[in-house]
């Protein structure tokens, strides 16, 4: 198949046997085409079946006097935080909680991937909403806004044994604030309440098959009841949170292997693409090269580095460095061209040259630092997009290995010879920190043409072999016996020309001598 059709039926994709979720696979398939994946359009507010007061008086109609339990008490609250810069909004995260940059109590009219409060400045972080417990300690020095306090039966441990019909009450809830069309069907309402599931795939236009979009977090909401879960290695996930009706679904491409791919047009450090709204049992979406851009580009990025990360302990063959945690990505649209400027990690380059680097890009990143800037303007194919991020993560395992002071040359190289040469990102090879360059590209597209070849089963365009430098001796090496994990230990911070990387090499390895040195004799 060289494309997906997108119907928006309920249908069975498969026997969910080993690799998925032990439950029938029954999803509902989105029509990606249909969704918009620009700005959030907001409507009406709508009246939230969770809050107390609603909650409480649906468990009044349906008891009146006959529980002795009448009063309920907030569970949890609906709040609103204003962060002001990268520190607060971390901080936000690493408590815990599920950020959505639009109030979740309003009508959606055009679906979209973000939402930037039309008060609030540019160039500030818009309103994040979210719901925490009611015992959670909301930060002092953090800007936020308590909108509702809510009542969501699962939060509350007593409802385990009262004997009470909470999902009943749910249901009760919705239809008094005039919000039953979100219920499921009475066909499916008895069944009860559902936890979502499905699985989120994408083609691989080189091989013809799908894959599924490994670890990356599906996150859906019924107002302020929310729910997220990871997909495992084959794209599969399911919620443990329960609904009654319809819920609004989107990948959050925040990876569970420790990176984030971000720039959504707003500054937060992780991209949303939406799902649009489905059933409470869940959807499954198939994204290929005509599914909208951004969305493609991200689940190609994210699983080339959900596989490389997995590539780097290689058990008895040995590891290569992992990327550092919390590696931030973004991708951009409209360049052509890639970096691992590892900016969040510390890295301190001259940033008027990244400025001329990275162009209308750059007033962006005062407030959230990227590590890796993925240019995908003219790649069309996942396997371009794939192999250009997987040279780009392996740069990011050799920053692991040398850290900041190694970097800062190589980078201050990379900038300046391509704001020199208007263009030519690698120069000619003269001048301080060339060494730098020469050891990391090499790398680089090394492993980009080995990770090609064990992917697709034939070489690779032989990527790099054009450049004043060569990744062709390490394939050389590799193709005899010395493996990517024999290669890595060799990039220490010492290596900073190729005669030192052959050196060191040679002394790691002395029964390949030999063939070390007819590699790089001859390339």
């Amino acid at each position: 198949m060289k494309r997906f059709a997108h119907f928006l039926i309920l249908l069975s994709l498969c026997a969910c046997g080993q690799k998925g979720p032990d439950l029938p696979c029954v999803t509902s398939m989105v029509d990606l085409e249909s969704i918009s994946h620009e700005m959030i359009v907001l409507g009406s507010k709508l009246e939230d079946p969770y809050t107390l007061e609603n909650m409480q008086a649906a468990y009044d109609a349906i008891y009146g006097t006959k529980s002795s339990r009448r009063e309920l008490t907030p569970t949890d609250i609906y709040v609103r935080f204003l962060p002001k810069g990268e520190e607060q909004y971390d901080r936000l995260k690493s408590m815990g909680i599920d950020l959505v940059d639009h109030p979740v109590d309003y009508q959606i009219i055009t679906e979209g991937d973000y939402y930037v409060d039309p008060t609030l400045p540019e160039d500030q972080i818009t309103w994040q909403y979210a719901v925490v417990s009611k015992s959670f300690s909301l930060p002092s020095d953090i800007e936020y806004e308590v909108l509702d306090e809510c009542y969501i039966a699962a939060h509350d441990a007593k409802t385990k044994s009262d004997g009470v019909d909470w999902v009943a009450v749910e249901r009760r809830s919705f239809e008094l604030t005039g919000n039953s069309d979100m219920l499921a069907p009475e066909t499916r309402a008895e069944e009860g309440p559902q936890r979502p599931h499905g699985r989120i795939t994408v083609m691989d236009d080189k091989t013809g098959e799908p894959e599924g979009v490994k670890g990356v977090m599906v996150n859906c909401n019924s107002f302020v009841k929310f729910g997220s879960a990871y997909t495992d290695a084959n794209g599969y996930y399911q919620m443990q949170n329960e609904f009654v009706g319809d819920i609004r679904y989107r990948l959050v491409f925040q990876n569970k292997k420790g990176f984030s791919i971000g720039f959504n047009l707003l500054l937060v450090p992780a991209s949303i693409s939406t799902l649009g709204e489905g059933p409470a049992e869940g959807v499954s979406a198939e994204i290929s090269v005509s599914s909208e851009r951004k969305l493609f580009a991200r689940t190609v990025v994210n699983n080339a580095g959900y596989d490389y990360f997995e590539r780097c302990d290689g058990g008895e063959s040995g590891f290569i460095s992992a990327p550092p945690s919390s590696l931030r990505i973004w991708i951009f649209q409209h360049l052509g061209c890639s970096s691992t400027v590892m900016l969040q990690h510390g890295a301190m380059v001259d940033h008027e040259l990244v400025k001329k680097y990275l162009g209308e890009y750059m007033s962006l990143i005062k407030n959230f630092l990227p590590d890796i800037t993925i240019g995908v303007n003219g790649a069309r194919s996942f396997s371009t997009i794939y192999a250009s991020a997987t040279h780009e993560f392996a740069h990011a395992s050799h920053f692991s290995k040398v850290g900041t002071p190694f970097w800062n040359k190589y980078i201050y190289y990379i900038l300046e010879s391509f704001v020199a040469t208007g263009g030519a990102t690698y120069g000619s090879g003269v001048g301080g920190y060339a060494g730098h360059c020469a050891i990391g590209e090499m790398w680089g597209y090394f492993m980009e043409n080995l990770v090609y070849m064990d992917r697709y089963g034939v070489p690779s365009p032989s990527l790099g072999v054009s450049y004043w430098f060569s990744p062709t001796p390490l394939r050389y090496i590799n193709e005899r016996g010395l493996t990517e994990y024999d290669i890595f230990r060799a990039l220490d911070g010492e290596v900073t020309s190729v005669a030192t990387f052959e050196a060191h090499l040679k002394q790691l390895y002395p029964d390949y001598v030999n063939v070390i040195e007819e590699a790089f004799a001859r390339y």
